[in-house]
């Protein structure tokens, strides 16, 4: 498990990657042509297309002392159905970096980078065998930026698990494998996003597997007293087939809801396989999270799909 610094290096790693800035930026909306994730927003911007954008929002309206509650919720039900007319809404856009000021919204974003994205990812690290902090770190930046789960299967398929090939060899083929996979992307301007795996490989060759400080990433030295202190582009790499699952209507169906239903059955709740995210669907996933002592709100957003043992 890293130490404090240690998380706090790999996040800090994926915020100068999605921001430039060590600590991120927690107002900074960005929209590029061509992105598959849309508009994105916050300290390691989260996307509109992901459905996390929503959940984000959703967070800060439920927050104690929110300041912009009442401005912001009636775009709720436009940001759960990812309705991408949001992208040029610059009003929507300017609520967003003024609720960046607000202390509240930076503690909601610290709160939901680590429950959506830093905990599943240390979680999910550990269970395929890679405990050097610096692979954790990959594995996060995969997470935030999209398609771990389509390059970990293609990994494995073609080196081996780290397992049993060993970690510091997987990562490496991995690394490899995501590099290819982001310079010949149908979408170009993943091109544009290798320098992520370039940095690791960096880091790698500097063989700071244990994200011993300090370091440097992209020109950007990080080291105790930056971590401590209270721009590169930024495309999203996610999969069109990955969504946040919720009753809304239309229903949604398809494949992955039907994953989600025979998770749910496997892990015990009565459910029928039907492929429809309807209310009884709604309710096996409120009785699932209760069970496992998650947020109850229906939503099978990254945090549920990774206690269903889905990879996201």
């Amino acid at each position: 498990m890293p130490t404090e610094f240690q998380k706090k290096s790999a996040q800090a790693i994926v915020n100068i990657f999605e921001t430039g800035r060590v600590h991120g930026e927690y107002g900074k909306v960005t929209l590029l042509d061509g992105d598959s994730g849309h508009l994105t927003y916050g300290r390691s911007q989260t996307t509109l297309a992901s459905g996390n954008l929503f959940l984000l929002i959703n967070a800060y309206c439920e927050a104690d002392d929110a300041q912009l509650v009442k401005e912001l919720k009636p775009y709720l039900n436009r940001l759960g159905k990812r309705d991408v007319r949001l992208d040029h809404n610059f009003t929507f856009r300017g609520l967003l970096e003024e609720a960046g000021d607000d202390p509240v919204m930076q503690e909601v974003q610290d709160d939901f980078f680590d429950r959506v994205y830093w905990k599943p990812s240390s979680q999910t690290a550990s269970r395929h065998g890679l405990t050097a902090s610096l692979a954790t770190a990959v594995v996060y930046d995969s997470q935030i930026h999209g398609s771990w789960a389509r390059i970990l299967k293609r990994t494995n398929t073609r080196h081996g698990t780290a397992k049993n090939i060993g970690q510091r060899t997987w990562i490496q083929h991995y690394i490899s494998e995501r590099r290819d996979w982001l310079s010949t992307h149908s979408n170009t301007l993943l091109h544009r996003t290798v320098y992520r795996m370039d940095s690791f490989r960096d880091l790698i060759r500097q063989k700071k597997w244990s994200l011993a400080l300090p370091f440097r990433i992209r020109g950007l030295r990080i080291d105790e007293d930056v971590l401590t202190r209270s721009v590169p582009i930024r495309v999203s790499a996610q999969d069109p087939g990955e969504r946040i699952l919720r009753r809304q209507r239309p229903f949604m169906r398809g494949p992955d809801v039907k994953a989600v239903q025979q998770a749910l059955k496997t892990a015990g709740m009565v459910i029928k396989l039907d492929s429809v995210f309807g209310s009884k669907t709604e309710k096996a996933v409120k009785d699932f999270q209760k069970r496992r002592g998650l947020k109850v709100d229906g939503i099978v957003g990254p945090v549920t799909f990774h206690a269903l043992g889905l990879e996201s």
